[in-house]
């Protein structure tokens, strides 16, 4: 599906200049950046429309959105350096996520415009690497407008108890059986469990597609990072290879990298460590790619950012902040009826979250896939998990 999508683009010249895919469960929101006339891009939602397995194609340039990007950039950090470094870390409300005698990898979330001024101010450092996820967003609730997602709901909004909701959500639920659900059943890339029973306020499941990296078939998730030329067209070649060889993308994000003209593309790919192997000297031969790695079996820093937006009255709103607080998500928009969640992390903490606040209604949810830079501190964190007493 990735591949069709990006064919559209390409074969309309259109450079995509950032692209985040998260899969929840059996459906995946594209958040896609590109320039162009409006009359031409309203053509291209008219393509991308009459593609099979696309539900919904909007355009949010024109809307109030809250919208947020992920970077994890390393820079050099000398002795002498260091401390003006965690000042600038401070000034822009960033992380620390790992740290080596010669390097440190820093985590920033923002809008573009802040991806930017971070670049700028640590680019006197050195920067060795970046590894930035595409736009996500969500259009803003207007303050005062009606609850339009009060069926999601039921812990918020215990009043709607007693009235004739059941009728409502049985008839979402037909239109939802016979409507929607047939529209992308049976899709190519992105598998659909059977289910016995239909559950309405279905919660997003990101452990969708994800392997046990202890199965004893050998298949497991791997992580590859690429480096390839910022040109129309690229991402469909790049894809292209996956499609065609039977890879399923789990997830796939896109954003500029730290030389200009050349971005960085960081998928999860599910398969063998033979397989991807050949798949890795299959991506060797595209002109347009300078560099690919498997950084499955190497210690590295790994975070995914997701934007979640819940349904909630004045009286629910303080127990989902409360729960925020917990995971340290932010608060990036609220309205009357919803708030809106920021949280950056790792696979276990979004399905974490999720589950938490499903009593009370997921509205929406924008994810970007996960962005991968090796640690040269060389200590992997997936061992220091479990741990009552610091390693």
């Amino acid at each position: 599906m990735i591949n069709r999508i990006a064919g559209v683009f390409a074969r309309r010249g259109y450079n995509i200049e950032s692209l985040a895919v998260g899969l929840n469960k059996d459906r995946a929101l594209f958040t896609i950046v590109v320039s162009g006339t409006e009359r031409v891009l309203q053509q291209v939602m008219e393509q991308l429309q009459k593609l099979v397995n696309v539900l919904k194609v909007e355009d949010l340039s024109k809307e109030p959105q809250v919208e947020r990007e992920l970077m994890l950039i390393k820079v050099g950090a000398k002795p002498e350096h260091r401390a003006e470094i965690m000042y600038l870390v401070d000034i822009f409300r960033a992380k620390i996520v790992d740290i080596s005698e010669h390097s440190v990898t820093i985590e920033v979330t923002g809008d573009p415009g802040k991806m930017v001024a971070v670049q700028r101010n640590l680019s006197k450092f050195g920067i060795r690497e970046i590894a930035r996820t595409g736009k996500i967003a969500l259009r803003r609730e207007k303050m005062g407008a009606s609850a339009p997602f009060w069926r999601f709901s039921a812990a918020s909004y215990p009043d709607l108890e007693g009235t004739p909701v059941d009728s409502v959500i049985a008839g979402a639920r037909d239109r939802t059986v016979s409507g929607e659900t047939a529209a992308y059943v049976g899709g190519d890339v992105y598998p659909v469990e059977p289910t016995d029973g239909f559950s309405f306020n279905q919660v997003l499941d990101a452990h969708w597609g994800v392997l046990n990296d202890e199965d004893t078939s050998g298949l497991r998730s791997h992580t590859l990072s690429m480096i390839v030329k910022d040109a129309p067209g690229v991402l469909n070649i790049i894809t292209g290879v996956f499609s065609r060889r039977g890879y399923n993308i789990q997830s796939l994000a896109v954003g500029h990298s730290e030389v200009e003209g050349l971005s960085r593309i960081t998928t999860v790919v599910p398969g063998t460590d033979e397989s991807i192997s050949k798949l890795v000297q299959q991506l060797y031969k595209l002109v347009d790619l300078h560099e690919v790695k498997d950084l499955t079996h190497i210690p590295f820093a790994e975070r995914e950012l997701m934007l979640i937006k819940i349904a909630v009255n004045a009286a629910a709103r303080r127990d989902v902040l409360d729960i925020a607080s917990i995971f340290r998500a932010k608060a990036v928009d609220v309205s009357d009826h919803t708030i809106t969640l920021e949280l950056t992390g790792d696979l276990d903490k979004m399905v974490a979250l999720q589950r938490l606040l499903e009593p009370y209604g997921i509205c929406e949810v924008a994810r970007t896939g996960r962005i991968a830079l090796v640690r040269e501190s060389g200590v992997d964190s997936k061992h220091l998990r479990g741990y009552a007493f610091p390693v």
